[in-house]
């Protein structure tokens, strides 16, 4: 058998071996459930927006499952709505941070010298700040509004997958592949698409896994302190920011919400957590 076909044959086994993992699998029904609500549910329930002060801060009943809160609006259709807005912003966030990251770090790993210096230092800057405060401060300059908040997110997540990349170009380009390439004529640009970057998937899968999470807790965290997605939108941090002042009063209307990052943060820190056991030959 030759190198290739077990190279070939070990990514195919990849989803048996993830599918085989307790944790990952977890995640991955977590997942789909959310997935399957968000997609499903919201057409269903009605409109997030919709207002009856008649019926405000119910408790969970038959009509409203999650109750209502301080305006009367059905919490269930709003924590629904919010899934699809926040994995939305999530995996926009990182597919935005992921593209940046790989070009800088395959920049800098190709080409060293002072490119390298230069890219490497600006990623420094960037990992000297909170993340937290560094995005506060990006949307605070930019607005308060949910797509200046992906944008603030994925200015702030793309240093790690720059390292990342870098880390694997260096440890990658003295191998006896990437010089014969390089020895038959193939440009830099080649080289990094057709070699070094495919060769780079595993170790970016896994962070990419675990910062779809990442970021929307971030975004939940800007908008529950006013740097995010404004009222009346119905995103999970603004909705705890919300209902706050109400929790003795009626707990439903800011659990819900909280309650809905919990559980997908830990969906997808499961979904890395296994993605990390199997694709990563030191864990196994």
């Amino acid at each position: 058998m030759t190198a290739r076909t077990t190279w070939l044959n070990d990514r195919r086994s990849t989803p048996r071996r993830l599918l085989r993992n307790p944790g990952a699998l977890t995640g991955l029904v977590m997942l789909a459930i959310l997935l399957l609500c968000a997609l499903l549910l919201p057409p269903l329930l009605g409109s997030p927006l919709a207002q009856n002060l008649d019926l405000r801060l119910r408790p969970p009943s038959a009509a409203h499952p999650f109750g209502t809160d301080q305006l009367g609006r059905d919490v269930l259709s709003r924590t629904m709505n919010g899934a699809r807005l926040s994995l939305g912003l999530g995996v926009s966030v990182m597919l935005a941070s992921l593209l940046i990251g790989s070009v800088i770090g395959l920049m800098a790993g190709l080409l060293r010298g002072w490119w390298d210096e230069a890219l490497m230092r600006l990623t420094d800057i960037f990992l000297a700040f909170p993340s937290l405060i560094l995005a506060m401060a990006i949307s605070a300059a930019l607005g308060p509004n949910l797509i200046n908040v992906m944008i603030a997110v994925a200015l702030v997540s793309w240093p790690t997958y720059a390292r990342l990349i870098r880390a694997q170009v260096l440890a990658l380009r003295e191998q006896e592949f990437i010089q014969a390439a390089q020895a038959l004529g193939s440009s830099p640009s080649r080289v990094a698409l057709r070699h070094l970057l495919p060769n780079s998937v595993a170790p970016l899968l896994i962070q990419a896994s675990f910062d779809v999470g990442s970021a929307i807790l971030t975004a939940a965290g800007l908008g529950f302190i006013g740097f995010g997605a404004q009222p009346p939108t119905p995103e999970w941090g603004a909705m705890v920011s919300e209902t706050r002042n109400y929790i003795a009063q009626a707990p439903w209307a800011s659990s819900a919400p909280a309650l809905a990052i919990l559980f997908t943060v830990l969906a997808f820190n499961l979904i890395g957590d296994g993605l990390r056991d199997v694709l990563d030959p030191r864990g196994r």
